[in-house]
């Protein structure tokens, strides 16, 4: 996050008491030279809703869905004023429990209805939303962003599930996924893994400059995508077109990316790889996603089945490392974090990585498997 943001933190807490929320927002507009939209004031950084309740609890319009979607890929924080004290939330799409007013025609190809402070989570994955945690809780967000979250909102907003179908494990399928843990032991001793990880690290130094440029995309999302098409798509001329862009300034063009589980496939005699190619940037805090779980499970009921992450360090002014890394690699798996919250009737829901591990395995990589917890993981996901 910015450092803009906690600055602004702290001056709306040498106002707590102020009582009148026209006042504080003259003071802040005025100090931020932020600009007005409607209920919105923003910046290039983030996005602010002002509230006013006698009392902490909240139960206030903030802002319809639409327009929120506007502002999904900045912080956007709701300023609640009460006569004693100046609260903050993060109020970004994953911070969302379902829509309230006006929702009864919201689908995913319509976005209507205004959400409630009440709408808004108070904690989230044992995190209270306050200024102390949002920068932990931003990293949570800004790699699932608005198009993540969207079906979720739907579902909790209108009890329909717009997509997706829970995978359903039988006995066949639950044995052939627990030899998933043996299956990547081997293959990550295997000459198809040394294989695999010299054709990704061609394509990575294939456009290496290009990589290095990519990362100071200030949108996380376009960014990741950006670099990992780069890598792993299939379209030379897609790449072409988006370099062009991105070395002439022009707006990046809008491309599709598969939505399988991993962005690059490899097949050899004895394994199926899908590996799913992540960016770092080293300097900033992020919780990348790491997978959807029904997906995830789907491709490991297959034989020969191998699922891998292909981790991209990037420093301002190099590539620190590539590394091929094993979902059941001991420190990852220890730091995926299951979002409970999305999971629909039609979801397990998705996991997220701690961004702190990826730093230390991209300084420190191994294929270290506990064959055990690996186990115990594949139980715990497959009964959600």
């Amino acid at each position: 996050m910015h450092k803009d943001i906690f600055t602004l933190i702290n001056f709306i807490k040498s106002k707590d008491g102020i009582t009148s929320k026209s006042s504080l927002i003259k003071e802040v507009k005025e100090k931020f030279g932020l600009t007005q939209d409607r209920t919105v004031y923003y910046c290039g950084h983030y996005a602010i809703r002002f509230s006013f309740s006698s009392s902490t609890s909240f139960s206030n319009t903030v802002i319809s869905l639409s327009h929120l979607q506007k502002y999904d890929d900045i912080p956007f924080m709701v300023c609640l004023v009460t006569p004693n004290k100046n609260i903050l939330y993060l109020a970004n799409s994953t911070f969302i429990k379902k829509v309230s007013h006006s929702s009864q025609r919201l689908r995913t190809d319509n976005i209507k209805g205004s959400i409630n402070g009440s709408d808004i989570f108070k904690e989230l994955n044992g995190l209270k939303n306050e200024p102390q945690n949002f920068e932990e809780l931003y990293a949570t967000h800004i790699e699932l962003g608005f198009s993540e979250n969207l079906p979720r909102l739907v579902e909790a907003t209108t009890g329909i599930s717009p997509s997706g179908k829970k995978f359903q494990v039988n006995l066949v399928a639950k044995n052939t996924i627990k030899t998933a843990v043996e299956r990547a032991i081997e293959f990550t001793n295997s000459e198809e893994y040394r294989q695999l990880k010299l054709d990704l690290d061609n394509k990575v130094n294939r456009y290496k400059n290009e990589i290095l440029y990519a990362s100071f995309i200030e949108n996380v999302n376009i960014r990741g995508r950006f670099i990992e098409y780069l890598i792993a798509g299939q379209s030379e001329q897609l790449k072409k077109e988006l370099i062009k862009a991105l070395k002439n300034g022009q707006s990046i063009p809008k491309f599709k990316t598969n939505n399988e589980l991993g962005d690059y496939t490899k097949i050899f005699n004895k394994f199926h790889t899908a590996t799913d190619v992540k960016t770092k940037i080293m300097v900033l805090k992020s919780n990348p996603k790491a997978y959807n779980i029904d997906k995830l499970l789907e491709f490991l009921s297959k034989e020969k089945s191998i699922f891998m992450f292909y981790f991209v360090g990037i420093e301002p002014d190099k590539i620190l490392n590539q590394i091929l890394i094993s979902m059941f690699q001991k420190d990852l798996l220890k730091s995926t974090i299951i979002q409970p919250h999305w999971a629909g009737r039609n979801s397990r829901g998705v996991a997220q990585f701690q961004g702190t591990t990826l730093d230390k395995l991209l300084n420190n990589p191994n294929n270290t498997v506990d064959i055990q917890e690996s186990s115990r993981f594949l139980d715990k996901i497959i009964s959600l």
